[in-house]
């Protein structure tokens, strides 16, 4: 079994570095002033894996925009959860919960395209 989280910090330095094709701005909705906790050297993953990535949480923009919007602002961007949580005037275990079952689904997506 594979550590998601790990996977979508890979996926988010190598669409930080516009390797991506989902239409994510620099600055997401509403994060605006915040700054990333960021790292300065990122291992990424493969185009192949990055791009079923993609798929995925192309997804989430259409069907689920805050799980969308709270993806990109933390893998992408690199804003902390505790940033995240702050802006959004809620708990670090809500966006935790949030970031877990967005997590799911893309690992579930990559299930079914990967068989």
């Amino acid at each position: 079994m594979r550590d998601m989280y790990e996977v979508m910090d890979m996926w988010g330095a190598w669409a930080a570095a516009e390797s991506s094709g989902v239409d994510w701005q620099p600055i997401a909705a509403g994060f605006k002033g915040l700054l990333p906790h960021g790292k300065k050297t990122r291992f990424q993953c493969d185009d192949d894996e990055g791009i079923m990535i993609d798929s995925c949480v192309a997804r989430f923009k259409k069907y689920k925009p805050e799980e969308y919007e709270l993806i990109i602002a933390h893998f992408v961007i690199g804003i902390s959860l505790r940033a995240i949580a702050k802006k959004r005037k809620c708990s670090d275990g809500t966006i935790r919960k949030e970031l877990q079952m967005a997590m799911g689904f893309i690992d579930g997506c990559l299930s079914v395209f990967s068989n």
